[in-house]
């Protein structure tokens, strides 16, 4: 009995299929990163728009969004070109800094959902704690002597 060409070739079909089923799994089953979101804000609530957000062992810094001050991602790239996973459990170190303000070291465990962190920077004081800026002198910033040859004061 002379069997038909279509069962055949779907069946070689089928077990091509299924033969690269768990190829195609392992390959889509990359460790997935939970969403971690940090949200940097003054003492007024008001969002910080120039905040920058750092893992201590990566080289980029990452901008938070000017109108919300929030910054959010799933993982980072270190520096040796791995992948730093966010996954629930893990413990991680941030740095958060703005021109104007106190950086802020944070430590946060990562949960399976709801990994919302607000930060609040305060500001620097300066005039108020009596700290002034410096002065650099150059080379060329001598004070005049005496009866020089300048402009009369």
């Amino acid at each position: 009995m002379k069997r038909p060409f279509l069962p055949l070739a779907l069946s070689a079909l089928f077990a091509a299929l299924f033969a690269s089923g768990p190829a195609l799994a392992a390959k889509s089953k990359e460790i997935e990163g939970v969403m971690v979101r940090m949200t940097v804000t003054d003492p007024d609530e008001q969002p910080i728009p120039t905040a920058v957000i750092r893992h201590p062992d990566e080289a980029d810094r990452h901008r938070v969004n000017s109108l919300t001050g929030s910054w959010e991602d799933t993982k980072l790239y270190m520096p040796d070109g791995s992948e730093l996973v966010f996954v629930p459990g893990m413990s991680i170190q941030f740095e958060v800094s703005a021109p104007g303000y106190l950086t802020r070291i944070i430590q946060y465990d990562i949960r399976k959902r709801k990994n919302h962190v607000p930060v609040v920077l305060s500001p620097l004081l300066l005039e108020e704690q009596g700290v002034e800026e410096p002065l650099l002198q150059f080379g060329r910033d001598k004070p005049r002597e005496a009866g020089g040859t300048g402009p009369a004061n």
